[in-house]
């Protein structure tokens, strides 16, 4: 999985609001519409949050993966934001969640969805991964950070 090719500046929000998931989906949607990613923000917002109803997606380790599958995407679109003093997400630790990554996938793309997921799961159940993350100071301190991840 490159992250060269799906995460960009534009796409990363290292200020992450305070309001409750459903908001946080928003906000990182928009940004999302806003890179010209999104063909119909209504109906990528709906998948969202219908998936979200289905199951929360906030893992573990202050992780959440907002995700679902969307004909409002072309192609793999994922968002990222960091809110440091944590969230509620339905966590499946019940902690705050810090760091939220948005991801949609066109209907037709399953591994690449999967590997994604798994490649984030993977990542956050590193201890020093979350503390790193949490200290950047800028976009591109966190995007090497993530080019890293394997």
């Amino acid at each position: 999985m490159s992250w060269h090719n799906i995460l960009e500046t534009a796409l990363v929000t290292l200020e992450l609001s305070d309001g409750d998931k459903y908001q946080v989906i928003e906000e990182l949607l928009d940004l999302a519409v806003q890179s010209g990613n999104i063909k119909d923000r209504d109906h990528a917002l709906k998948d969202l949050i219908e998936r979200e109803q289905y199951l929360s997606t906030g893992f573990e380790n202050g992780l959440a993966v907002p995700h679902a599958k969307s004909e409002a995407v072309s192609e793999i679109v994922l968002a990222f934001g960091l809110n440091r003093q944590g969230i509620e997400f339905d966590s499946l630790d019940g902690k705050p969640t810090h760091f939220v990554f948005m991801l949609l996938s066109p209907m037709d793309t399953s591994g690449p969805h999967i590997q994604t997921l798994a490649l984030l799961a993977r990542n956050f159940q590193i201890a020093e991964t979350s503390q790193t993350i949490k200290n950047v100071a800028t976009q591109e301190e966190l995007l090497q950070i993530f080019r890293d991840f394997k």
